[in-house]
């Protein structure tokens, strides 16, 4: 099926590719995802309705043949049929970001971490342990924004953390193999994410400066695949006699660039940036050059001249394998590492939107399989914002059903007479059921709108559904 067939349900989509060996569990996750993307944000208990189908949900996320890779099979399917069918370079964003759960024994869910804390009744530092989830995700994007979907996902627990501050200040950190780190999530989600694309040249990895990972550099070379990260490590250059920054600051500006950004309290102002570039020989660490060899790589900056109100100054160094000749091509990868911004905005609308923090299941297991499910509405909701900026003029059977549309005709009159309705012209009408107001001046509706919108549409569209069964008797 063409995941992008006009007057295709979304859920044929992306459970078309579903692993499943039971149909019945096949059956049970559209099921679930019907449900709980009817009533996004709600409880388990609300979006299934009544105990049976509570008791049900309960039980596929406790059933030891279904797992987070199974949930996800058909979405990565659908994502590299997506991918397949646009061109030009993909942009592959990474990103951690941790689910806090509060439990009051948190070894069934597991510790994200222990962070210190001031007794108000003795006079010394104490710690607290902070119960939950982590997940590492890899979104895939085009250079407009659009997200095609998770080309990766990987959940995980910090299991035991006592000693490990002190064995870092015993211990240099680079002399640790790469496998016995956490960090080894970049690199596995950066091979899963490559294979999916089935074309590794095509992807471009971004990630911000915990992925500034010498083996990483290594893995997209031999994959095939490129990378675009924000440095972190000074690290060493040509002959090991000066740094990657000592090396960039005897560069002169070579170009400027000016962006939109906003401050603390939201407002607009323009950045002015200078723009320097080099292509130089990065060294791997001390401890590791034995086995790993040095690499040609470009570094770009980005410093904001003057000191902004209400906000930090803008100083990017980014790097990257990817060649940059030209001023112009420096400022095409920083618009490229300004879409980073892109995968914080999917995990705001999987916390704010589908409350995944606020579920109440009691092992680890159930909620990586609840957490998996999400992930698939939110990108949905993220799918749908963006589409309606990237491709407003598109066909609504793109993405709605005929029924759907012709609800919509009904609920919310068009202000001007359209002869061909766009795409646009019905996910602002989506959005004006989520508290969009449509006024010219508007901006396009958010993630939040249209999610509340789909909400109710869903509602409704389950209303005419059983008001049409009810007349026909």
């Amino acid at each position: 099926m063409d995941p992008m067939a006009e007057g295709a349900s979304w859920l044929d989509e992306e459970l078309a590719g579903s692993t499943f060996a039971d149909a019945r569990l096949g059956q049970r996750l559209r099921r679930l995802l019907e449900q709980l993307g009817g009533a996004i944000g709600a409880s388990l208990p609300l979006a299934c309705q009544d105990w049976a189908a509570t008791k049900a949900a309960y039980r596929f996320f406790d059933n030891e043949r279904v797992s987070e890779a199974q949930i996800l099979a058909g979405h990565f399917a659908a994502t590299a049929s997506r991918v397949a069918a646009t061109e030009g370079p993909i942009l592959i964003l990474h990103d951690t970001t941790e689910f806090v759960y509060h439990r009051v024994r948190p070894e069934p869910v597991g510790v994200i971490g222990q962070y210190p804390c001031r007794n108000v009744t003795y006079d010394r530092r104490q710690f607290y342990t902070v119960c939950g989830l982590l997940m590492h995700s890899s979104l895939g994007v085009t250079p407009d924004g659009l997200p095609l979907g998770l080309c990766a996902i990987k959940f995980w627990t910090r299991a035991n953390l006592k000693g490990s501050s002190t064995l870092k200040r015993h211990i240099n950190p680079t002399r640790v193999p790469i496998e016995q780190k956490e960090s080894l999530r970049w690199l596995d989600n950066m091979r899963q994410a490559s294979a999916l694309a089935a074309d590794p040249a095509r992807c471009i990895h971004v990630g911000d400066r915990e992925s500034d990972i010498y083996e990483l550099f290594v893995a997209a070379h031999e994959l095939g695949t490129h990378f675009l990260v924000r440095s972190c490590v000074d690290r060493l250059t040509d002959d090991g006699a000066r740094t990657l920054m000592a090396a960039m600051e005897t560069e002169q500006g070579q170009g400027e660039h000016r962006i939109d950004v906003r401050d603390d309290k939201g407002r607009s102002s323009q950045a002015r940036l200078t723009i320097k570039y080099h292509r130089l020989t990065v060294r791997p660490p001390l401890a590791k050059q034995r086995r790993y060899p040095a690499l040609e790589l470009a570094v770009i900056c980005a410093d904001e001249q003057g000191a902004p109100e209400n906000r930090q100054p803008i100083h990017w160094r980014l790097i990257t394998d990817l060649p940059v000749t030209c001023v112009d091509e420096a400022i095409a990868k920083i618009g490229w590492y300004a879409l980073r911004w892109k995968i914080e905005l999917f995990h705001k609308i999987l916390k704010s939107g589908c409350r995944a923090e606020d579920a109440k299941l009691r092992s680890a297991e159930r909620l990586v399989n609840l957490l998996a499910l999400f992930c698939i509405l939110a990108w949905r909701v993220f799918w749908l914002t963006m589409l309606n900026r990237t491709a407003p003029q598109a066909s609504p059977r793109l993405v709605f059903t005929p029924l759907e549309i012709r609800l919509l005709d009904r609920l919310v009159k068009n202000k001007t007479v359209s002869p061909a309705p766009t795409l646009a012209h019905y996910l602002t009408k989506i959005a004006q059921l989520g508290g969009y107001l449509a006024r010219a001046k508007d901006p396009p509706p958010g993630n939040m709108v249209l999610w509340r919108g789909l909400s109710r549409l869903t509602d409704i569209e389950l209303g005419a559904t059983v008001g049409t069964g009810l007349m026909g008797k």
